[in-house]
């Protein structure tokens, strides 16, 4: 994963531009009607349940918005919430409450229903010395939030973009000539540009296991769209050598079976891809 600072960063963009979007050169619905003396306060009101995310989110969006706006948090990021509870109050300027509303809701909203289903897949892998991991199939523009929000949920980050980690998947390795080829032009090319990055390598079948362990310096293996015994003579064969990794259509049905096979990862893209958002409000007190 990146740095705290270039996620810090990724964050930055991420309030800067939803505020420009929304807001852009004025909230005329509250500039129309509320005086700018005007101080309220709002709380922030759960109407599901599952797994609160986005909190401290919310904070760096009011802090963006209006740094006199105070929060009262009642309820941190990774609590389990249910229908009723208030998760905080942020008191200050009625308009700047407005102002940053939606953005807090649609940060919020989608950030606790992620940690919700990622929450629900860690249980389902008790037991197991298996964790889950995401993926790069998020909403464009606001990978950040559902990462983090992932990590709330107990969930692992796997590579944050293509710039942080290698992998080689099958288009890459057919392009490249054979999965051979396509790790040593890899270590070639790290080597060139003196760049310091993990290397994980899919393999379709056991065979491709086999070669991909012909090579030295494949941090990890990635199991494609393997059965369960495929799964468990992977994992025998690979042995101590690197880390596996099972992915590929894995449900809440499936989860458990794959992690009993000994892989040290499972990935899902329906952390981030498949999921319903939590209904919260803010409402004025």
């Amino acid at each position: 994963m990146i740095s705290e600072e270039q996620f810090q960063n990724e964050l930055d963009l991420i309030i800067a531009n939803a505020v420009r979007e929304d807001v852009g050169d004025g909230d005329h619905s509250s500039l129309s009607c509320i005086p700018a003396s005007a101080r309220g306060k709002a709380k922030l009101l759960v109407k599901d349940e599952g797994i609160i995310a986005g909190v401290a989110f919310a904070k760096q969006v009011f802090d963006y918005v209006d740094p006199n706006l105070t929060m009262e948090i009642l309820r941190e990021d990774g609590a389990q919430v249910k229908y009723g509870d208030i998760v905080f109050y942020v008191e200050g300027s009625s308009q700047s409450i407005l102002k940053a509303e939606r953005l807090v809701l649609n940060a919020m909203q989608r950030m606790s229903a992620i940690a919700t289903k990622t929450q629900d897949f860690v249980s389902l892998l008790d037991g197991t010395e298996t964790r889950i991991l995401d993926t790069r199939k998020t909403t464009p523009g606001i990978r950040a939030l559902e990462k983090w929000a992932v990590k709330i949920g107990g969930g692992e980050n796997h590579r944050f973009a293509l710039y942080d980690m290698i992998m080689l998947k099958d288009n890459h390795i057919d392009f490249a000539g054979g999965i051979t080829k396509a790790i040593q032009k890899t270590q070639d090319y790290l080597e060139e540009k003196g760049k310091n990055l993990k290397i994980i390598v899919e393999a379709r079948n056991l065979d491709e296991v086999d070669e991909i362990l012909k090579s030295d310096g494949v941090y990890r293996i990635l199991l494609d769209n393997f059965d369960y015994d495929e799964t468990r003579e992977a994992v025998k064969r690979i042995g101590d050598r690197c880390l596996t990794e099972s992915s590929g259509g894995i449900t809440e049905d499936t989860i458990r079976k794959y992690a009993e096979c000994g892989v040290d990862f499972i990935s899902s893209g329906a952390l981030t891809h498949s999921v319903y958002n939590m209904d919260l409000s803010l409402k004025a007190v």
